[in-house]
């Protein structure tokens, strides 16, 4: 073997490309904030609470709190503030990220060469038991669901799951709606868990969603939650977590969120200088750094300068998912800054 053969299978081999096919699994990005309180919706970037837990209330923060040793810089807590012991019915809470569909081809659903995946995470908790994630196909209206233990109270520990390929039963449609939904359960109520845990995909049934959920994270105000380093790939093995650079993780959240102008709707992005004449009012296009998954919903905020008057939001047919076109509400000459949320999540 020749010097250079040898330098060659001493290379490990790792799947080239983007392996995760989650976004900010990291939680280094946050344009929403770092603190949530009363968290029901997105929260750090791709990541949704829900809560329907009645009484129970939570904050979402992005903590500085990580597994050592592991690359990591941040994690998504969870803190109970207000208790709820109730567990009733169709309560369920949770942390979830749904993925975009035409990234998901790969898996190749509904054929005979569909793929495996694997989800590994890393969790800490004051509450030790079992707790489900569920995994959910809105196009084919199929669940897959499987359970992890968290077994020593406050300690960070690595989790995998196995996700078997799914042959049969409906593919994912290739388009830009929700290909996959995956969520982590705090919370199940009774309803949710009185039949059977699936073993594969099969169509959605309520009572077979999360049966071994037996942690409920609402009932004390003691409890906390943290979860970071969440990846999903194709394959049956779990790889090292895929560390991209936080540039590229922001610009992956861009493509479904972003505020221009700053961090916040507070911070103004300079917009236009000029001199509009004839009393005519103009459109000025604010150009998104990344495109969007689909035309945005557009929140705007000003800080009128000069005699322009305050800029107003256009209407949506100038909303594009490049960009939108502000217009003026005075004629005049002058300049003004305006700050403009682009909101395009699944």
């Amino acid at each position: 073997m020749t010097s250079n053969a040898r330098e060659l299978a001493q290379i490990p081999s790792t799947p080239s490309g983007r392996r995760n096919l989650l976004i900010n699994g990291s939680m280094v990005v946050a344009q929403r904030g770092t603190t949530h309180t009363s968290a029901n919706g997105y929260t750090l970037d791709r990541f949704n609470a829900f809560n329907s837990s009645g009484s129970g209330v939570w904050t979402v923060t992005q903590s500085t709190d990580f597994p050592s040793g592991s690359g990591f810089s941040n994690s998504l807590k969870i803190d109970i503030t207000t208790a709820d012991t109730s567990n009733t019915a169709f309560e369920e809470a949770g942390i979830a990220q749904l993925i975009e569909a035409q990234d998901l081809q790969h898996l190749a659903y509904n054929t005979s060469s569909a793929k495996e995946s694997t989800l590994s995470f890393w969790v800490k908790s004051n509450k030790t038991g079992n707790y489900v994630v569920w995994f959910y196909i809105p196009d084919s209206t199929d669940q897959f669901s499987k359970s992890y233990t968290i077994n020593t109270a406050d300690t960070w520990e690595k989790k995998t799951i196995s996700i078997p390929a799914k042959t049969s039963g409906g593919a994912i449609n290739n388009d830009n709606g929700t290909g996959l939904q995956v969520q982590f359960m705090l919370l199940s109520g009774p309803s949710y868990k009185s039949g059977t845990m699936p073993s594969n995909w099969e169509s959605i049934v309520n009572a077979n969603r999360y049966v071994d959920q037996d942690v409920n994270i609402f009932d004390s105000t003691s409890n906390e939650f943290y979860l970071t380093g969440v990846q999903l790939e194709v394959g049956s093995v779990a790889t090292e977590f895929e560390h991209r650079s936080f540039g590229e993780e922001l610009a992956l959240c861009q493509r479904y969120y972003e505020v221009q102008g700053g961090t916040t709707l507070t911070q103004f992005a300079h917009l236009w200088t000029g001199d509009v004449t004839n009393n005519q009012s103009y459109y000025q296009t604010v150009q998104f750094s990344v495109e969007k998954r689909a035309a945005p919903t557009i929140t705007m905020s000003s800080a009128a300068q000069s005699s322009f008057g305050t800029p107003t939001a256009a209407n949506t047919s100038r909303i594009a998912t490049s960009g939108v076109a502000i217009s003026n509400s005075t004629a005049a000459r002058g300049y003004f800054y305006v700050g403009v949320l682009a909101d395009a999540e699944l």
